[in-house]
């Protein structure tokens, strides 16, 4: 059996396996990042579902990614968000060398009918004006690994020849404003990992106009794109980059950081949800 039908098929199967416990489309998906997936805890009339009970689903082996989809709502007293599909943790290439897995939850959103995906993670600060416990929004990303998941896809559904949808990052600007919250915003740097760079390397993607780093997000943004979906990235800066710290960089340092700014980011992330189905 070919890659191309085993992937197409495990997709149906998971999609499939999905909606037997949902009733409803959801409309916009939430991937969170490390440290991050303490926000899915504001979601209301919760579905959850682990990823290790859907057949050949890719399965997450970093701390802080949980391996959980959630569905639900987010409900103020004033307003009910569209229904969400909710990623608690993702794949990174490095874990399994298969650029299609990191994408493959973005594959299953839309399949189920997402039209939006705010996706998020935890990245090392490049621009020197950052600290740690920063916002930042995604305006552009550079991609340093060359690899893609769209090889071998011949059309692309995209309508925009940005990566990311202007209108949600004015809407973010908005709530962070309403809220107090400062929102940096700035160029995210996609490497394989698992390692953290250097300080030369940290130095040329200063150069090349890079202001954060990361291992991930960049591929589920590209797929997102090619199927039309409005997207929104925000980066938490957990630390500053090899160079620009003093200290060594580890894990527990990123979810350490992560889990201070979890009210910040919970806040904002709720506000713009609800802020997006009045657009």
């Amino acid at each position: 059996m070919s890659e191309v039908l085993i992937q197409q098929n495990n997709l149906s199967e998971a999609v499939s396996y999905l909606k037997n416990y949902i009733n409803e489309t959801p409309k916009i998906a939430i991937v969170l990042g490390s440290g991050l997936s303490h926000f899915a805890e504001q979601l209301s009339d919760k579905i959850i579902i682990d990823n290790n009970d859907i057949l050949n689903y890719p399965k997450s082996t970093v701390v802080g990614h949980s391996g959980k989809i959630i569905f639900g709502r987010i409900k103020d007293n004033k307003k009910t968000s569209p229904y969400l599909c909710c990623f608690q943790g993702r794949v990174h290439l490095y874990e399994s060398g298969n650029i299609k897995l990191t994408s493959f939850p973005i594959d299953v959103a839309f399949k189920l009918g997402v039209e939006t995906l705010i996706i998020t993670n935890a990245a090392g600060g490049i621009n020197k004006n950052y600290h740690p416990g920063d916002l930042m929004l995604i305006k552009d990303f550079l991609n340093l690994t060359f690899s893609s998941p769209l090889r071998g896809f011949l059309t692309s559904k995209t309508k925009s020849n940005s990566f990311f949808s202007q209108k949600l990052i004015d809407v973010a600007k908005n709530v962070a404003s309403e809220n107090k919250i400062n929102l940096q915003e700035g160029v995210y740097c996609w490497t394989k990992g698992p390692c953290y760079e250097t300080a030369s390397e940290i130095k040329m993607m200063n150069f090349l106009g890079a202001d954060a780093v990361g291992m991930s997000t960049t591929p589920e943004v590209m797929k997102a794109n090619y199927y039309g979906m409005e997207v929104l990235g925000i980066s938490c800066i957990t630390n500053m980059g090899t160079g620009i710290s003093k200290q060594k960089l580890t894990h527990s340092e990123v979810t350490e950081v992560a889990n201070k700014v979890k009210e910040k980011f919970t806040t904002l992330m709720k506000e713009i949800i609800l802020s997006i189905d009045s657009q």
